[in-house]
């Protein structure tokens, strides 16, 4: 997904309603002020985010930042980035493109300087003091956002330019900034009674503490979530990198002669697959349902509960029935009728599916004489059965051929090569913010620097769960700023000497999460903030999800799939077996996810008078109200700890996922009508999809590039739901 603060998306026009690939909104690319300022106080020429950063890209500079500069750096960005605004509003010549719309594109350098780097570190590498000044920082930029978008003489501008737009003359990047900014102005509640602009600024705050609040309590309880035993005997079933991953776990919690399995951050984890021990599988599943609803300090339920009834209200002030409806009137579906539609058409076929193989999996039980119906937490570990019976294939005999730098080097960065010309080198002279993290240049097919891209890929307690993409410093056609990408992940940490081996779930995701990556490499836009990644929540998983494909493209497949230690490609049986058990499973996988989406739209189409709910019981509610409750397969993520929607920036988007993949699949049809994997194939996508950011109406865009609109069936058939 792409990942965002919250926080940050309001407060610059580059930010504003758009959203991100995982997250929130977006600031504007490191630049400068569009106008002089008066000079910063000795203090702040001294913070590393005083002025942009010497290093390439304008890298940050980690070896010179420290926790204690981002609070004041943030004071200090919103005070002068608040006084450019004013002198806006204030200008008394009469409004145009130069000195009103591009002049706030231009604002608030410092303040989007430290923001995007403050905030992505507190995702990836928190501690206590970062979220503190999350905590402190959340009301401040909510504020400040709305201080913004609610002027009535800054919005008399925009309206001003924005209704005379036919007439200027303007080209069509600056007509699309014009009538982004307006809707963004509109959407904030510019055009509200000062009574209810009143009351949406402190719906807007609470709204940001208890975001904020949610992310630090659900990292907490992840962390206490984790399983922990002290006899390896009930780790039965791991591999000797299993269970040396989860002592060294153990060893960095300072829990030594113990043994760790942290938790993902979605309900399934992955060590079900290979637990023997039912009791020890049932144990971690609870572990994993119950994180964030124990009663305790980490509990989030009341949290979510207040944010979705403040969300309804924020919409009726804005005048929508709902938060959904609201949120989606920006969005491709445009509806949450229409959201509800894609999915639950797709319930009936994922359910029937999901049933199909419990039955399999009870036939087994029942023919090793297991005495017992299957459960949840034991629905990985006869699935695997069940493959290996099926199609004799075996995840751990799999995991040797995917080496976690062969994957990245020989896969992700051969594929991007093959289809656009990439090419990439280390360096180990750029300072990181944790040791874990990589950093490449990226050229370009001609050999010319394109981008940076930092690469954090191991689990850890600082790190929130999950796996993301964001900048540091965004595209930006009127500077000549390059972007600074980054991806995230969660695998697991092998112990000391051994090898990172990666399942083919995380080879996708490494896939995935550089789709996104290069949407950002690629950007070619003008103004930051219709730029890279600055699109609609359900185009933005498009690339990402796309670039999927390339993972078991034979081509790509065959030159990464080898084993670490012999180097011996996969052999051609393996991989027939790996392609004949593409769809094995998609019952349940679909159905998880359909129910979460569902949940989703479910709290956010709720009124604002609607009375609040026991969190546990809506959820329960919904399921069975959308046909999709069935015990076996929970939610993909429950309520307490859905990070997508109550602090990701997903909220009422995370049906995205689906409508994106109706397109991701539609285009790889493309590809395979006009050839495959082919540098001139790469080049009509990137000119089409990649390069345009939100410069363009996306589904005008995706049309020019298809040839005619997307249609459902190449995911039903993708997902053997056809």
């Amino acid at each position: 997904m792409l990942r965002s603060t919250v926080l940050i998306l309001a407060v610059s026009f580059a930010l504003g309603a758009c959203s991100k690939a995982g997250d929130a909104n977006k600031p504007p690319a490191t630049t400068e002020a569009a106008m002089p300022v008066a000079p910063a106080p000795e203090t702040a020429r001294e913070n590393p985010f005083a002025a942009a950063s010497t290093l390439p890209f304008q890298a940050p500079a980690f070896d010179k930042i420290t926790d204690a500069d981002y609070q004041p750096a943030i004071e200090e960005g919103i005070k002068l980035h608040a006084a450019e605004i004013r002198k806006i509003a204030d200008n008394p010549e009469a409004a145009t493109f130069e000195n009103t719309i591009e002049a706030m594109e231009r604002s608030g350098a410092m303040l989007n300087r430290v923001s995007r780097v403050f905030f992505s570190v507190a995702q990836a590498n928190n501690n206590p003091t970062l979220q503190r000044i999350q905590a402190d920082v959340a009301p401040l930029l909510a504020n400040h956002s709305d201080e913004i978008f609610l002027d009535p003489k800054l919005f008399a501008r925009v309206k001003a330019i924005h209704d005379a737009r036919e007439t200027l003359n303007f080209d069509p990047q600056q007509l699309r900034l014009v009538e982004h900014d307006y809707e963004q102005f509109v959407r904030a509640g510019a055009e509200l009674s000062d009574a209810d602009k009143a009351s949406l600024r402190e719906l807007n705050v609470e709204e940001a503490n208890l975001s904020t609040d949610f992310s630090e309590k659900l990292r907490a309880a992840t962390k206490e979530g984790a399983l922990i035993v002290d006899d390896k005997a009930k780790l039965a079933g791991f591999s000797d990198a299993d269970v040396a991953a989860a002592a060294a776990a153990a060893t960095e919690r300072t829990m030594d002669a113990k043994f760790v399995v942290s938790l993902q951050n979605t309900t399934n984890q992955p060590a079900l697959a290979s637990l023997s021990d039912r009791d020890v599988r049932a144990q971690l599943l609870k572990n994993s349902e119950l994180r964030a609803s124990r009663g305790d300090g980490n509990d989030t339920r009341a949290l979510v509960q207040r944010l979705a009834q403040l969300r309804a209200q924020q919409a009726k002030l804005l005048g929508f029935p709902n938060y959904a409806t609201y949120a989606l009137g920006n969005q491709m579906a445009q509806t949450p009728e229409a959201a509800m539609k894609l999915l639950t058409d797709t319930v009936p076929a994922a359910t029937a599916k999901a049933r199909g193989e419990a039955a399999k999996m009870q036939k087994l039980i029942d023919k090793q004489k297991g005495g017992f119906k299957l459960a949840a937490s034991d629905w990985d570990f006869y699935a695997e059965q069940v493959r290996k019976a099926e199609f004799d294939l075996d995840e751990a005999a799999i995991r040797p051929y995917f080496e976690l730098d062969r994957v990245l080097n020989d896969g992700v960065f051969f594929a991007a090569n093959q289809l656009y010309g990439l090419t990439f080198k280390e360096r180990k002279d750029l300072p990181v913010y944790h040791p874990d993290v990589r950093v490449f240049d990226v050229f370009d097919k001609d050999g010319s620097p394109l981008a940076l891209f930092y690469a954090d890929f191991f689990k850890r307690d600082s790190k929130a769960g999950g796996a993301w993409m964001d900048v540091f410093v965004e595209q930006d056609g009127h500077t000549g700023n390059k972007p600074v990408v980054f991806n995230v992940c969660n695998f697991t940490k092998p112990a000391e000497g051994q090898p990172a081996l990666l399942s083919f779930d995380d080879v996708t995701t490494m896939f995935h999460e550089f789709g996104h990556a290069l949407h950002g490499f690629f950007s070619n836009v003008k103004y930051p903030s219709i730029a890279g990644t600055a699109v609609p929540r359900d185009f933005v998983e498009f690339p990402s999800q796309f670039n999927e494909h390339w993972a078991s493209d034979p081509k790509v497949f065959a030159n990464y799939a080898k084993h670490y230690q012999t180097g011996e490609p996969m052999s051609q049986a393996m991989v027939d077996k790996i392609r004949k058990a593409s769809t094995f499973n998609q019952g349940y996988g679909t159905t998880e996810y359909l129910a979460s989406a569902l949940v989703d739209l479910a709290w956010h189409t709720l009124p604002a008078d609607a009375p609040m709910k026991d969190a546990d019981v809506f959820e329960a509610e919904a399921l069975k109200r959308f046909k999709i409750d069935m015990d076996q397969v929970p939610p993909r993520y429950r309520t307490p700890y859905f990070a997508h929607i109550w602090g990701g920036g997903y909220s009422a988007g995370y049906y995205a996922y689906f409508w994106s993949e109706v397109l991701d699949h539609d285009a790889f049809e493309w590809f395979k009508e006009n050839g495959g994997m082919t540098a001139a194939n790469g080049q009509i996508f990137r000119d089409k999809v990649l390069s345009i950011g939100n410069s363009q109406d996306l589904k005008a865009a995706y049309k020019n590039f298809r040839g005619k609109d997307p249609v459902v069936g190449p995911l039903l058939e993708n997902r053997g739901l056809k």
